[in-house]
Order: structure tokens, then C-alpha cells, then sequence
């Protein structure tokens, strides 16, 4: 392109897997308390908020130390902790710290296996921790998503980050990568649903809580992600739809910005071909195949194993390309006077 980057793949890896991996804790944690609002811990619930406990805090450890290796030198992000102000690297640095931190006490809860028939003392000790845990999380993994999107939002210097539509971009984004994380984890480590067995109960502070065996819900809990996951992927269309609306309808660098991206542009075929068309639309209408039988005829859910690691696979693809698009095109058109 001829351009001179300032920002590289790290920092475009850093936004990608921190983005990842909050979605991920944040969906895992809201799925464990849908199992206790269903009056247990269901075990396909509970699956789901193992997968997203256990795998989110990886990207997101990963995704900062690379970020740490692009500054060059490890000791300058904690200068970030020795004053606590308002700007956005403070509280997003603060907000990644404490999230680290619970999100990797909360995976360790996840670490004995949770077996319906079998419930030991050391389950039983841990199912409050995990509740608290994941009330905890939600809150933080959606302030780390944002953060993603207002660290590049805070500079004004780079007109296509300094719109107010970026950080909601990149929060729902963060969430159907998160999402897609735990289908791909689901479809690889598929297992055959056990036959269905009396409900056992158990006591958890002071109330009987029913642990209810695998069963139908296993259909239920794929065309729960399916639907969710088919939902974050229209609303961030209609988001991308409003950042490029907005950006057009400025008079200013944005509006130039935007050009980078449309028809004509230097990055277009990156962003239409990679992010909209499969990153975006293949996933939807592959899933929208799948959800429509459930939903129309109430027929059991089914989705082939292959599918729904193509379709994670395509829509995590597509979550990296937003990024990269985002990160190269703002440094292209950039830096404009303030």
C-alpha cells in the first residue's frame, strides 16, 4: 500500500483476542445463570459456561502480552496503575487487570468436572463462587469488549476510530466471536447425550435445586447459541450500516476516512469480501437454515457438527478482519490535524 504503520499485527491480534475472550466469559457466565433460573444447573447450560469459563481468559492473557511486546518495553503498561484518572487507557487497563483476575478464578471453579450424578462436596462448595463469579463477569467482560473499541475511539487524531458507533461495533462483535468460540468448542468435544434419568436434587444455600440430566435440552441449548449468535450477527450489520452512515454524512475527515473502506477504496475488497460477505452473511444464512425448521414447525433443533465449526470458523475469521480492516484503514487516512 505504501503506507508507514504505526500499529501492527499485535495490537490487531491484542483487540481481536481481547474482544474474544470477553465475549466469551461474558456469554459462558450469562449461560450459567440461565441454568439456575431454569431451578438448576442444567448440564448443557452448565457445558456452555464451562467452555466460555474455561477458554476466554486464554485470548484475553494473550492478546495483552502481545500488546505489552508492540510497546517494546514490558515495564511501561504499569505505569498505567500508579495514578487512577478518567482517561480511557487508565480505566480500560484497570478493567482488563480485575477482569484477568476473576475471569481466571472463575475458569479454575470450572476445572473439577460436573457430573448430575455425581455431586461431591467440592462441586457443591463451588457452585455460590460460581454464581457470584459470573455475576461479576458479565459486567466486566462487556466494559473489556468496549474498552477494545474506545482505546482507538480516544484519539481524534485518527478520524475513522473517532466515531461514538466504533466501540459499539466492536462490543457486539466481541460478543459473536465470544459465541462462536464456545459452537467451535461445543462441536469439537461433542459428546452423545446420556439417557434420560430421574431428576436428582441437591442443596444449594439453604434450598433444593433440582440437577437435571442431559436430554432434549442438549437440541435446546444449540438453537439457544444459534439464534443468539444469528442475532448479534444482524444487529452488527445494522451497526457497521450506521458507522458508515455516519462517517458519510459528516463533513470532515470522517467522511474522507469512510472512503477507504466503500467501493473504490483501498481496503473495500478486504472489508465487503471478508468481514460483510464471510465474516457476516454466510454465517447468518447457514444458521438462519438451521434455526428456521425449530422455529417455524417446532421441530427439533439439528445442526451438523461440520456446520457449526464452519460457521464459528467463518463468523471468528470475519471478527479478526473487522479488526484488521479498522486498524489499517484508520492509519492509511490518518494522522489529520485536531
Amino acid at each position: 500500500m505504501g503506507h508507514e504503520f504505526t500499529w501492527h499485527y499485535p495490537v490487531i491480534f491484542y483487540l481481536y483476542l481481547a474482544g474474544m475472550g470477553a465475549g466469551a466469559v461474558t456469554i459462558g457466565a450469562y449461560s450459567y445463570l440461565t441454568s439456575v433460573a431454569y431451578g438448576g444447573h442444567h448440564y448443557h447450560y452448565f457445558r456452555m459456561a464451562r467452555f466460555g469459563a474455561l477458554l476466554g481468559p486464554i485470548p484475553v492473557i494473550l492478546g495483552v502480552a502481545l500488546l505489552i511486546l508492540e510497546l517494546g518495553q514490558p515495564s511501561r503498561p504499569l505505569n498505567l496503575f500508579k495514578v487512577i484518572n478518567l482517561s480511557p487507557m487508565s480505566i480500560g487497563s484497570w478493567f482488563l487487570l480485575v477482569f484477568m483476575v476473576t475471569s481466571l478464578v472463575y475458569g479454575s471453579t470450572f476445572l473439577p468436572s460436573f457430573k448430575p450424578e455425581k455431586y461431591d462436596s467440592l462441586i457443591k462448595r463451588l457452585l455460590p463462587v460460581q454464581h457470584t463469579l459470573s455475576l461479576i463477569n458479565i459486567p466486566l467482560g462487556i466494559g473489556v469488549a468496549v474498552y477494545t473499541g474506545i482505546l482507538l475511539g480516544a484519539m481524534p487524531s485518527r478520524p475513522l476510530w473517532n466515531s461514538p458507533i466504533l466501540a459499539l461495533l466492536f462490543l457486539v462483535s466481541a460478543m459473536s466471536t465470544g459465541i462462536a468460540v464456545i459452537i467451535m468448542a461445543r462441536s469439537i468435544f461433542h459428546t452423545r447425550s446420556d439417557a434420560a434419568e430421574p431428576n436428582r436434587r441437591i442443596r444449594i444455600r439453604g434450598r433444593r435445586m433440582a440437577a437435571k440430566r442431559p436430554g432434549r435440552r442438549y437440541h435446546e441449548t444449540g438453537y439457544l447459541l444459534a439464534t443468539t449468535d444469528l442475532v448479534l450477527i444482524g444487529t452488527e450489520l445494522l451497526v457497521i450500516f450506521l458507522f458508515i452512515m455516519f462517517a458519510h454524512l459528516t463533513v470532515g475527515n470522517l467522511k474522507y476516512a469512510i472512503e477507504t473502506i466503500l467501493p473504490g477504496g483501498e481496503m473495500a475488497v478486504t472489508f465487503w469480501v471478508w468481514v460483510i460477505v464471510v465474516g457476516l452473511v454466510i454465517p447468518a444464512l447457514a444458521e438462519l437454515f438451521t434455526v428456521l425448521p425449530r422455529l417455524l414447525y417446532n421441530v427439533p433443533f439439528q445442526a451438523h457438527r461440520s456446520v457449526e465449526f464452519l460457521v464459528s470458523l467463518a463468523v471468528l475469521i470475519g471478527g479478526f478482519m473487522l479488526r484488521y480492516v479498522i486498524v489499517i484503514a484508520g492509519q492509511i487516512t490518518g494522522p489529520m490535524g485536531i
